[in-house]
């Protein structure tokens, strides 16, 4: 079946975080991974929460009254240099769990400072032919 529409890419993932836990994400998002701090619509700050931006992925971290830590549900982050953002998270204290079940990509599992699990994967480079 054909569809009138075309997806594009995703625009941004939200997590869930607890109230006033604003500046723990900020330590992670920005300080440890280095993304930049977005401003977000004066209607939706009152909210509480914060949005992130790195690259191409853009993180929007929304209060939720009764906030558990996503476990299993999780993003799926491309990265270059995978080997550097792993030695980075563990220099800050973040477990990293190397996994080699997704054909053609290296990755390795993490958690934020709230304990929502976080996939990070880089392609593997494409076989070259003898």
């Amino acid at each position: 079946m054909s569809a009138d529409f075309t997806f594009e890419r995703i625009d941004h993932f939200q997590l869930d975080i607890p109230a006033g836990a604003e500046d723990e994400c900020r330590a992670f998002w920005s300080g440890v991974l280095g993304m930049t701090e977005l401003r977000k619509p004066p209607v939706l700050a009152a909210r509480g929460g914060c949005w992130f931006r790195g690259g191409g992925v853009e993180v929007h971290l929304g209060v939720t009254p009764d906030f558990r830590p996503a476990r299993k549900g999780h993003p799926g982050i491309l990265v270059r240099s995978l080997d550097a953002l792993a030695e980075r998270l563990t220099a800050h204290g973040h477990e990293v769990t190397w996994d080699d079940n997704h054909p053609g990509h290296r990755r390795f599992y993490s958690a934020d400072r709230l304990g929502n699990r976080l996939e990070f994967l880089e392609p593997l480079p494409a076989p070259t032919e003898a």
